[in-house]
């Protein structure tokens, strides 16, 4: 391979820049990328960002020497609008276009939105976004509404009550989190929101946002109105395929891969973006954290580079979040867990950790500030510990 285009210049791309020239490519890579920033950062944009802990410059994830030291071709700014994968070209808006020997596509995600735009209703995915989110806060609305109980949400929730703002969280769900904690689990993150005075509303959506130029209030499914001058939708996120329509990709909620991170022949794909069927769990998954950025933009220039040598790309995901003194951390996959069990700490004092399992076997940890922990019995789960062994490990 001569050339190599990395489509998305954000965390997965930049790994996997990193990883072509760790691995001695030497040829033209160009990074393509929608925004006209360098890489950064987002874990800290709903965390360190909009606590006012951080400077914005501590969100690029490299310095600008190690940046250049990479020689990149960037197309910053300039979107990728189309992929023909026969002949490996891809055009961009400015209408240029690249003829590559291969594609890593690190695309990532955009927000789902609500209505048509208007001004004090944000979504969080961007570092603009987060600006405009940050700098809303400092005008000190009467209320904050945030509209989504996910994790993001629950973020900038978080942040809103410590900078001592009024809060409501609006929540389809009767039990937030339950989808990626368990009911149970997902009840005692929703009582830690209340015991900082976050206004819970569950089981009820949003009806109507309504204002003129600007947000006055938020109607709900049940009828209710609530005056507020800041809304934040955090209602997930969308996978960034459009631009791949008619590219004989196969698309499904993400780029279809295979077990290695192979689209198409020269065509790789990571992050967000990505959905493959992940050996360890035997299941088809799309990850959307941080850890799996990284990892599987590695795995993917590699799989690029040295062909299906490089085997089968089957991590146990892993994500956290911090909200108030909470440092909450999940690996592995929650999905259809069959078992269930608290093996450190409890409940009472938010500061546990707990195992799921399935069919006989571990299969994620939990953790509210049990970092050890969770480390420990993510390994018991990346060899695939028996359920009953799991519960005698001792740490």
């Amino acid at each position: 391979m001569e050339s190599i285009a990395i489509v998305g210049a954000s965390l997965a791309g930049l790994r996997a820049a990193e990883t072509l020239r760790a691995e001695n490519f030497a040829g033209t890579i160009h990074l393509v990328g929608d925004e006209i920033h360098k890489p950064y950062d987002r874990p800290p944009l709903s965390k360190q960002i909009l606590s006012g802990d951080w400077e914005l410059e501590r969100t690029w994830l490299t310095t600008d020497e190690k940046f250049d030291q990479l020689d990149l071709t960037l197309h910053l700014g300039d979107a990728a609008v189309a992929l023909n994968v026969e002949e490996l070209t891809l055009a961009l808006a400015s209408g240029e276009t690249l003829d590559v020997d291969g594609v890593v596509i690190a695309t990532g995600a955009r927000t789902r939105t609500i209505g048509a735009p208007m001004g004090g209703v944000h979504t969080l995915r961007t570092l603009d976004d987060a600006i405009a989110i940050k700098q809303a806060f400092e005008s000190r609305p009467n209320r904050v509404v945030v509209v989504g109980a996910g994790f993001i949400g629950a973020e900038v929730a978080a942040n809103a009550r410590g900078l001592g703002l009024d809060v409501t969280v609006i929540e389809m769900a009767e039990c937030p989190f339950e989808r990626s904690l368990g009911a149970e689990m997902g009840a005692v993150l929703a009582d830690v929101h209340r015991d900082h005075g976050v206004d819970l509303r569950l089981g009820v959506g949003c009806q109507e946002i309504v204002g003129d130029e600007h947000v006055a209030s938020i109607t709900l499914t049940d009828g209710t109105n609530i005056e507020t001058e800041l809304v934040v939708v955090g209602i997930g996120v969308v996978p960034n395929v459009e631009w791949l329509e008619g590219s004989s990709l196969t698309i499904d909620n993400g780029v279809m891969c295979d077990s290695t991170s192979l689209a198409a022949p020269g065509v790789v794909a990571a992050g967000d973006v990505a959905r493959w069927h992940n050996v360890h769990f035997d299941e088809t998954m799309r990850v959307e954290h941080w850890d799996n950025a990284i990892t599987q933009a590695s795995h993917a220039a590699k799989r690029l580079l040295h062909g299906e040598s490089v085997g089968p790309y089957a991590p146990v995901p892993w994500f956290w979040s911090d909200q108030y003194d909470r440092k909450i951390q999940l690996a592995g996959r929650t999905t259809d867990f069959d078992t269930f069990e608290i093996v450190e700490g409890d409940i009472e004092s938010r500061k546990f950790a707990a195992i799921y399992g399935r069919n006989g076997v571990i299969v994620a940890v939990l953790g509210f500030n049990r970092p050890r922990h969770v480390m420990r019995y993510r390994g018991l789960i990346d060899t695939k510990t028996s359920w009953s062994n799991a519960l005698a490990a001792e740490f």
